[in-house]
């Protein structure tokens, strides 16, 4: 077995009495002393501070590198405006998607990319392998913390006031004591909130310097897990694979305008005959939909789903119990003429078949600052 990485924010990990686990081939703390119900509920009410230095960061060089990237993705690119980010998605040749990523364009001529810790390699060989010789791709070992919550903003007030003027995924070039740092308002909860790249050597004192804040708890991979969940966002490798087309996801509105059929950049991408066609045919079998579960008990990842007959129709991709909506929550891949919202499909727990409505995500409320 290969050597887990560690990220700059080990030692505090440890300090703060994380319980460390292995993730994507980093040793990461799964929780820290307050656990991971307190620790969802605090970054709901307050202000979690969370490592996410795993996720590889990379910026892009050359001539055009909107378009140059354009090869790779669905996403609209070169119509990105800057001081922006954007969603965006690696797609293959079959319409299945290769990893979901950040995209931002800070200006200068290049692009900033975070990419999936579990994917880096293969996002960064694909990049390597898919652009023309004369685009470059640095790799970058940088720290990057994620602040979260209703009370980010008013944190990063008293840091760096400029940021907060930013709205939801808009990305900018800061200082926060005197250190630069790269800022995008945005964030995988569902909250306000702000990630912020900084130098692996500057990254424990920025993090000492956000904790000590009276709002500011470190929060861990398990309850990162579970505000995602609750906010419908994707998790790759679990909610989306190779084998899920952008369509089948749910994620139609991350294929560019531009790059759909009648648009000025239409296609172009890996696998756009089969993913454009789902787009205006609407005859994908199968889609990804939010479940809500009734009691208490959690359906996870794995768990099968069936009609009331007993016809199986698909699988539990994310689930556990969700901390805010006091319920069960879950999503999955169900056949399409169960997608209906309000639609009752059965999950297998333990030999049980437990009944779950099909519902609207995201499960809570987003809390994105649109301004």
């Amino acid at each position: 077995m290969s050597q887990l990485k560690r990220t700059p924010l080990y030692d505090l990990h440890l300090e703060l009495g994380g319980k460390m686990v292995p993730f994507a081939g980093y040793e990461m703390p799964v929780q820290f002393p307050l656990g991971v119900k307190k620790e969802h509920e605090h970054t709901r009410a307050a202000c979690g501070l969370f490592d996410v230095s795993h996720m590889g960061q990379i910026l892009l060089h050359g001539p055009r590198p909107a378009e140059a990237l354009e090869t790779l993705v669905c996403a609209d690119i070169v119509g990105l405006p800057e001081g922006m980010q954007r969603y965006a998605l690696f797609t293959g040749q079959q319409g299945g998607i290769l990893d979901d990523l950040m995209v931002a364009n800070p200006g200068g001529g290049v692009l900033y990319l975070v990419v999936n810790a579990a994917c880096k390699e293969q996002d960064v060989a694909l990049l390597e392998t898919g652009l023309v010789d004369e685009h470059r791709v640095e790799v970058l070992e940088r720290g990057l913390l994620a602040l979260q919550g209703p009370q980010a903003a008013e944190v990063m007030r008293r840091h760096c006031p400029a940021a907060c003027e930013m709205m939801f995924m808009q990305h900018g070039r800061f200082e926060i004591g005197g250190v630069p740092v790269w800022i995008s308002r945005s964030g995988y909860t569902g909250e306000d909130g702000f990630e912020i790249s900084v130098a692996a050597d500057e990254a424990e004192a920025l993090a000492r310097r956000l904790l000590a804040e009276e709002e500011v708890e470190a929060i861990g991979l398990g309850a990162r897990d579970s505000l995602r969940l609750e906010a419908g966002l994707c998790l790759y490798g679990h909610d989306i694979d190779t084998e899920t087309t952008p369509v089948e996801a749910g994620l139609i509105w991350a294929i560019g305008k531009p790059r759909r059929h009648g648009g000025e950049r239409s296609a172009g991408f890996p696998g756009a005959d089969l993913i454009l066609h789902q787009v205006d045919a609407k005859d994908h079998r199968r889609k990804r939909v939010g479940l809500l579960g009734e009691g208490r008990a959690p359906v996870r990842e794995g768990a099968e789903l069936y009609s009331e007959d007993g016809r199986r129709l698909g699988m539990v991709t994310s689930g556990g119990f969700g901390p805010t909506v006091g319920q069960p929550v879950a999503m999955g891949y169900v056949d399409i003429e169960y997608a209906e919202i309000g639609s009752t499909v059965y999950a297998e727990v333990r030999g049980k078949r437990l009944p779950m409505v099909v519902s609207k995500m995201p499960f809570v409320a987003p809390g994105y600052h649109r301004g």
